[in-house]
């Protein structure tokens, strides 16, 4: 991405009404051996989890050990799990200002992964790189941390890819209710109640504060990103005596309800659908959704819905079905700088190739090309029923469904509603977090980054976030989900000035990405 134009340019410290800082978290005696251990940093060969980390963790800059915290805090004497941490040292001449703690969203995306697209050449990362140890980490549960969140084998994958619940007569509800409950069921199996239990936002903030001790910062300075933003602010909660610097990018509202994020959210990937089909109309090459961005919507509903029937050919032996097709175009829709391969895939969609889409499809659900799947999406849904309110009335599913349909109908499959429960409500454990208000008192200067095309975390929620954390907030203009370090040098002249001198943007400091 090129440079963007920084509306209101100046910096300023934190303002003379701040808090005062909340005093240090003082950990409980009976955690001391896991906040007093040293890390054995090593080669991270052996941490990979799938084919791209094999030659990424090959780069001797970087190396990784395992941060060792109680499964269950309050038994921090039982079992233990192993969060796998992956670091590069800082590279810069001058003084290094500690560790920065990243989180890539998901939940259940590998951090471990994630750092080194974060360290690439030209993400922007120069000046923060210079001056900090970047960390990533993979929260319990999540890739090479153990014991790892465990429900589908690759063909069960592949399965439930191809199984597309769209039936809403009652034997159709039956039948998608046994298919959770199953799916529960094989996570019990697989991973073990006890680890399910404790594998939320609370637990892998402690987690957080563990490693804070263990990379010997006094303070914790942290970017995270979508879902990463909910560790943040459950951080800051937690520990605000801890925090020395948060940025977060693409923001969760912690006072939202699940149903209105589901909603707002189908709502953001309706408008960056839209956006799409403006641009598409726009370029030399016929747009396959038309010329009248207006019809877009109802065109492509004609192209994708005869595949809840007849699945068509996606190469290699393989089919692409409506619900791969619905994911594949959904994943391009979450940076603008994927439109162009998104209009080839609908295009291919359009003369019966779904190998485009198969393949967008198969990048969001962490399928390598042998086949094996990461364990992504199994710790996205074991974390979200941990970490979100479980509707378990069928006329709520019915009235949910309903209000996402309305709010982005590229989606809806025309077949009706299935108000079917999730596996969230057959869950065997409770939820250990819920919507509300943080309490921060205390809690030092925070930057909050939203877009305002943002179609998986809307941009008002950003707005929210750092209301309700007293901080910053920088307006990004453009389409694309998260941005803070990834090249657009307005925004990352923000977020290191931030992160390396603590200086806030100024009230109103806006960003515009380049189109």
């Amino acid at each position: 991405m090129s440079a963007a134009v920084l509306v209101t340019a100046a910096c300023t410290t934190a303002a003379p009404g701040s808090p005062s800082p909340a005093a240090a978290t003082t950990p409980d005696p009976e955690l001391a051996q896991f906040y007093e251990q040293q890390l054995s940093w090593g080669p991270c060969e052996s941490f990979a989890q799938t084919q791209s980390d094999q030659a990424a963790f090959a780069d001797p800059k970087f190396d990784c050990a395992k941060l060792e915290v109680p499964l269950d805090y309050a038994a921090p004497d039982g079992d233990r799990a192993q969060i796998g941490v992956i670091r590069q040292k800082a590279q810069g001449p001058s003084e290094k200002v500690g560790s920065l703690l990243t989180n890539p969203g998901g939940p259940g995306v590998s951090g471990m992964s994630a750092l080194a697209s974060i360290v690439s050449p030209g993400a922007g990362a120069g000046p923060v790189a210079q001056r900090f140890d970047l960390i990533g980490f993979d929260p319990r549960g999540v890739g090479a941390s153990t014991p790892t969140i465990d429900c589908l084998n690759d063909q069960q994958w592949d399965a439930e890819r191809a199984d597309l619940d769209v039936d809403p007569s009652p034997a159709g509800v039956a039948q998608t209710e046994a298919e959770s409950k199953e799916y529960v069921e094989r996570c019990v199996s697989r991973t073990g109640v006890d680890v399910l239990a404790n594998v939320g936002t609370r637990d892998a903030v402690k987690d957080m504060d563990v490693l804070r001790a263990a990379l010997g910062d006094e303070k914790m300075s942290y970017l995270g990103y979508s879902y990463g933003t909910r560790l943040g602010s459950a951080y800051a909660e937690a520990f605000p005596g801890n925090v020395r610097a948060l940025v977060l990018d693409g923001a969760l509202d912690p006072t939202q309800s699940t149903v209105d994020r589901v909603v707002a959210q189908n709502a953001g990937f309706q408008g960056a659908f839209d956006a799409f089909a403006a641009w598409c109309s726009q370029q030399e090459t016929p747009c396959p959704l038309g010329q009248d961005p207006k019809q877009a919507t109802t065109v492509f509903q004609a192209l994708v819905r005869p595949l809840i029937d007849k699945p068509i050919p996606a190469g290699e032996g393989r089919q692409l079905g409506f619900g791969d097709a619905q994911t594949g175009v959904s994943q391009a829709l979450y940076v603008s700088a994927a439109y162009p391969l998104l209009s080839q895939g609908i295009a291919g969609l359009a003369r019966n190739d779904g190998t485009i889409l198969l393949r967008l499809a198969d990048f969001y659900y962490d399928r390598g090309a042998d086949g094996s799947y990461a364990n992504t999406l199994e710790a996205f849904s074991v974390i979200g029923c941990m970490d979100e309110e479980r509707i378990t009335d069928r006329e709520e599913v019915a009235e949910v469904g309903r209000r996402a349909n309305e709010a982005a109908p590229f989606r809806d499959s025309g077949r009706g509603v299935v108000a079917a429960l999730d596996q969230c409500a057959f869950w065997p454990v409770p939820p250990t977090s819920q919507p509300h208000v943080p309490q921060v008192e205390g809690l030092p200067p925070t930057l909050t980054i939203s877009v305002t095309g943002d179609p998986a975390t809307p941009f008002q929620a950003g707005v929210d976030l750092a209301e309700a954390l007293g901080g910053s907030l920088l307006k990004v203009e453009g389409n694309q989900h998260t941005v803070a370090l990834q090249g657009d040098t307005c925004v990352d002249d923000v977020v290191s000035s931030y992160l390396v001198d603590l200086k806030a943007p100024a009230e109103g400091a806006e960003c515009k990405l380049a189109a």
